[in-house]
């Protein structure tokens, strides 16, 4: 069985299949912020979206970090160490990529179990 939450017109933003809820690119409401406020926004809409499939931070087995500028990284990880469960740290990269929007500092993708 696969269920989608809050599916819109292109794409659902978790989908869980298989004893895994995949997370969409999830960016920042405020646009405006810098990469510690977009960085805490981002990761507080994956952690709402891995409660509402039944999973949580601590069940994370991936995450993908898209920084436009690279430059971010340490501002980033400042906000994303403190986030992150220390004792059950997931797979990642991090990567330099332009995103749509020229305002936006950070998309995060995750993977978890359910």
């Amino acid at each position: 069985m696969i269920k989608y939450f809050q599916s819109g017109s292109r794409m659902s933003q978790a989908v869980v299949h298989g004893g895994l809820v995949h997370i969409s690119g999830q960016v920042a409401d405020n646009r405006k912020a810098g990469i510690e406020g977009q960085t805490s926004d981002v990761l507080s809409k994956i952690e709402a979206l891995l409660v509402e499939a039944g999973s949580s931070k601590s069940k994370l087995v991936a995450v993908n970090i898209f920084l436009p500028q690279i430059g971010d990284f340490d501002a980033m990880n400042s906000i994303y160490d403190a986030w992150v469960d220390p004792q059950r740290l997931p797979a990642r990269a991090c990567v330099e990529a332009r995103l749509a929007d020229p305002d936006l500092r950070i998309e995060v993708t995750a993977i978890a179990a359910v």
